[in-house]
């Protein structure tokens, strides 16, 4: 099978395609024929600086790629709520800038009839992450939430939760993306300096939980502003986040969030925003992209 790999770190340049053998399903898996997979920041980070994520190792050539959707073209022993011509979407570490994955069915939901492609492969990664760290800080109705990188692909996602949870959101972006979030509900701010203060007047009442998805001048300004340092946490700024006592989320992903998440896009409570479609082979060009910074929503590989 063809696949994007890299044989080491560096720049967008180093992703090229190559052949792989085709993977074979085992007990209890299923094998995707994928047709599209998110770019997430966790990507590019391990192909610019080889960086190994806990309990993973990479090893050269290297698939990249966490999030895909598809369809079922082999079913493994054992297996009986899957079958063959299924469309499914899921998460695999490492492989799914690929045509093919296997992945255990403990990893994957149907897809909605109504749910492109690119909205399938782009969901369960950033998805996760925001329902992850939203539950983390106890997200609530009635809270004033304060999210950090609110126009990107874990931001967007979180907005819509907390919203969806009955919190009134305010989020940071440029300014070219307020109308964006305005549009799925929050109050856009500006970052930078004086964001405490903007923060403070569109909140007088004050700001019950911080999420930060976009580095350490957020975190600060969240300590300014949230008086519970267990509501404050960051998918980002870990080294900052120990020195200051609020929490580090990782993403924890299982079926029954994925579910949940599916449950509020049927309802029309969740929209997956694409910012761009690339193909398998302009992998690089996708990476470029992403860090470039600043877009909205996420960035997607589609293998047709």
């Amino acid at each position: 099978m063809k696949a994007v790999a890299i044989s080491t770190y560096g720049s967008p340049d180093v992703l090229q395609i190559m052949e792989f053998e085709t993977p074979q399903a085992g007990s209890g898996q299923v094998r995707v024929r994928i047709k599209a997979a998110g770019i997430q920041p966790f990507d590019t980070a391990v192909r610019s600086t080889g960086w190994e994520p806990p309990g993973l190792e990479i090893q050269y050539p290297q698939i990249l790629g966490n999030e895909f959707a598809g369809i079922i073209d082999q079913v493994g022993t054992g297996v009986t709520d899957f079958s063959i011509g299924n469309e499914v979407l899921g998460w695999a570490l490492l492989a799914c800038y690929a045509e093919y994955v296997v992945v255990s069915v403990n990893q994957i939901v149907p897809k909605p009839q109504n749910m492109s492609w690119e909205e399938a492969g782009a969901i369960t990664a950033s998805g996760q992450t925001a329902h992850t760290a939203l539950k983390a800080l106890g997200v609530r109705k009635g809270d004033t939430v304060l999210i950090h990188a609110a126009a990107g692909g874990v931001g967007t996602i979180a907005v819509q939760l907390a919203l969806a949870w009955g919190a009134t959101v305010i989020g940071t972006a440029s300014n070219r993306n307020h109308d964006y979030l305005r549009s799925l509900g929050a109050i856009p701010v500006t970052y930078g300096e004086g964001l405490v203060e903007r923060v403070g007047a569109l909140a007088p009442d004050g700001v019950d939980v911080a999420f930060d998805a976009a580095g350490e001048d957020a975190l600060r300004a969240s300590m300014e502003l949230v008086k519970n340092k267990n509501r404050i946490g960051t998918i980002v700024s870990f080294d900052l986040a120990q020195k200051l006592g609020v929490q580090i989320i990782r993403s924890e992903r299982t079926v029954e969030r994925l579910m949940e998440l599916i449950e509020l896009y049927d309802q029309g409570k969740l929209n997956i925003h694409i910012r761009k479609s690339f193909s398998l082979h302009q992998a690089a060009d996708a990476h470029k992209e992403m860090e470039a910074g600043h877009g909205r929503g996420k960035i997607v590989l589609t293998m047709d």
